[in-house]
């Protein structure tokens, strides 16, 4: 064999090896995934399957925490139709607690939080959660934060089906409408 027929081999069943790679990563859905909880457990996302999930990145010292409050309105409003609002506190954005028992504490503490908290995890960037690399990947740059309280609804199937800005309040309207329409 030539040379340069070796090399277009080689070039092609790498390419080909990646193709693959990316295809059957792209396949997955959320609901694939685990991510630690504020206590240090392992949560299988597959838990949630079935269930409607608006991904949360959250972050104490941010402009928006107080969304916290309409995070933990709507968990209380919709949990019963299977809807489940999971917060990740992240430092991404540099406006954190050292500490996700310092976070645990200071959302139950100010904000009476008791839906699912992870945490505190990357969530842009190389160091990004897998869930987070996954979201972009199948979505794109949408649904990779910006800033805190960025938010990514994902279907019962695991896919995610939109993303809302920071500013957009998790009992706004669009964000409502948007959930009622996955679970009617």
């Amino acid at each position: 064999m030539n040379k340069n027929l070796r090399l277009f081999t080689f070039t092609l069943t790498i390419l080909m090896t990646l193709i693959n790679f990316s295809s059957a990563d792209s396949e997955k859905s959320f609901f694939d995934f685990s991510i630690n909880l504020i206590n240090g457990e392992k949560l299988e996302l597959s838990k949630f399957s079935g269930n409607v999930v608006l991904l949360v990145n959250t972050a104490s010292y941010c402009g928006f925490t107080k969304q916290y409050d309409d995070l933990q309105e709507l968990w209380d409003t919709y949990k019963e139709n299977k809807v489940i609002i999971l917060g990740v506190p992240s430092n991404s954005f540099n406006q954190e607690k050292n500490s996700s028992k310092e976070v645990k504490n200071f959302c139950e503490t100010n904000f009476n939080i008791n839906f699912p908290m992870t945490e505190i995890t990357s969530v842009k960037g190389d160091d990004a959660h897998i869930i987070y690399k996954w979201a972009k990947k199948s979505f794109g740059n949408s649904a990779s934060p910006k800033w805190n309280f960025h938010k990514i609804l994902i279907d019962k199937n695991g896919r995610v089906v939109d993303t809302f800005a920071p500013f957009t309040k998790p009992t706004s309207k669009k964000i409502l409408k948007a959930i009622d329409k996955l679970i009617s």
